[in-house]
């Protein structure tokens, strides 16, 4: 593999707590083993690992992308009356292309524990307005708005929210997230992203969502 052949931009570490097993100093040897010229940490809701990580990737000569996968109200993050954690959020990737990014990454996720907590660390879209300056934003895993969506059929539904995506970060700061881990929903996700792409001027990523350093 060179080393222009793929870059993780969704990656769990330690700090994705009771969720991701993959220790930020494994994790940096193991990419300069594959000789990745650069690695995002994307844990759930929270930077508790930004500098660790930052600090040894800069060390081992990989170019570090500090994100965070966040989770997203469904409504405001002030309204707690979800039926349980699967309908208190859905999932976002966020990515910081630049400082102030990185600071926004910060603010949202102070807000997200300080103001929006329900089961988890949630943010909404009239916050992530706020502070989407110097963020790209990737869809997200099944757990993703848009592919929650589409993988239940519900593409006026999915339309909606990705206009409300594309609103905020703009066609040249959001992508489309695929992934396959062999799953059924992931094919029929893919299938559908090729013409909304089309429609609405969005590219794709791939990503592995990746919570462990080896398979085994």
């Amino acid at each position: 593999m060179s080393r222009a052949d793929f870059v993780h931009l969704h990656c769990h570490t330690q700090f994705s707590l009771l969720d991701a097993a993959s220790k930020i100093s494994q994790l940096i040897h193991r990419a300069v083993e594959l000789r990745f010229p650069a690695l995002a940490m994307t844990d759930h809701g929270n930077l508790f690992g930004a500098i660790e990580f930052y600090s040894q990737a800069m060390k081992q000569g990989i170019k570090p992308i500090l994100g965070m996968e966040a989770y997203i109200a469904p409504g405001s993050r002030f309204e707690k009356q979800a039926h349980g954690i699967k309908e208190a959020s859905f999932h976002v990737t966020l990515l910081a292309r630049n400082e102030k990014g990185y600071k926004n990454l910060m603010k949202l996720t102070s807000i997200g524990y300080l103001e929006g907590f329900y089961y988890r660390p949630r943010i909404d879209k009239e916050v992530l307005a706020e502070h989407s300056e110097g963020l790209i934003a990737l869809s997200g895993c099944l757990k993703g708005e848009v592919p929650y969506y589409v993988r239940n059929g519900q593409m006026e539904e999915a339309r909606r929210a990705l206009k409300e995506y594309l609103d905020i970060f703009g066609t040249e700061n959001f992508y489309f997230e695929i992934m396959d881990q062999g799953l059924e929903p992931q094919r029929r996700i893919m299938a559908e992203y090729q013409p909304l792409g089309k429609e609405y001027g969005v590219k794709l990523v791939a990503t592995n969502d990746a919570h462990y350093i080896h398979r085994h």
